[in-house]
């Protein structure tokens, strides 16, 4: 019979442990100061390297935060934690994009129709700018690919929920780290126009305004999957080339 080796546990993170489960019963919440380091260390019975060790393996985690000259915080839960780092986006190879543009797909087309739903007249105008920013760009790549995001974005705003449209600026981020000037090469060079790409975000910011949440849901679908089948093409025939 084979059996599980049992690692001593080290003081610090028992310590750790006992603060962990501390925020998650309730005890301790977001925004509260904790103890001084040495009465923490009084209270644990322990000595304060322990506890220095065990509030470093908390901010680690993302659950406490030492401010300078005032102490040390539970944190308060920010939409913006719900991200991989972009530095990571190196690591993605041509699989990886193809599921992050499927986890886009998923997040808008939901984004979009809660946005057809709860728009504001600044949401619409905040598209409009960016309609009118894609429509004017000629053939200036970056200024197009920029009025592209804001009018995602715009939308994901409109959703009146933090959490999708910091999810989706993370997504969008992602993306533009991965693929850099890649991107433009094989969306703004040709394979797709941009009257093209004007015209599928136009019919979206129609379907927002008219409040359709159906036609929304499908024209952001249809626009997302166009970009995908360019894509593909492009990674088949850079593939072809090495």
């Amino acid at each position: 019979m084979k059996y599980k080796e049992i690692k001593p546990t080290k003081l610090y993170e028992k310590v750790a442990e006992a603060i962990h489960e501390m925020i998650r019963s309730g005890q301790l919440k977001p925004g509260d100061k904790l103890d001084s380091v040495e009465q923490l260390a009084e209270n644990f019975q322990v000595g304060r390297s322990a506890i220095r060790e065990a509030l470093s393996a908390l901010r680690a985690m993302g659950l406490v935060e030492m401010k300078q000259g005032e102490g040390t915080y539970i944190k308060e839960f920010s939409s913006d934690q719900i991200a991989f780092p972009l530095s990571t986006a190196i690591l993605m190879n041509q699989n990886d994009v193809e599921n992050l543009l499927e986890v886009r797909k998923i997040i808008e087309a939901g984004t979009v129709a809660s946005a057809s739903q709860k728009r504001t007249s600044e949401n619409l105008k905040a598209m409009e700018t960016a309609l009118e920013e894609m429509k004017t760009a000629n053939g200036n790549e970056e200024l197009g690919e920029r009025a592209d995001l804001d009018f995602h974005l715009a939308i994901a705003e409109a959703s009146q929920n933090h959490l999708l449209a910091s999810l989706l600026n993370h997504v969008s981020g992602l993306m533009q780290e991965t693929m850099k000037e890649t991107r433009r090469l094989w969306l703004y060079s040709g394979q797709i126009t941009t009257e093209k790409l004007y015209e599928e975000h136009k019919h979206i910011y129609e379907a927002i305004f008219q409040g359709d949440e159906k036609v929304a849901r499908k024209a952001m679908v249809q626009h997302l999957e166009n970009v995908e089948g360019v894509l593909s093409e492009y990674y088949e025939k850079t593939s072809n080339k090495l």
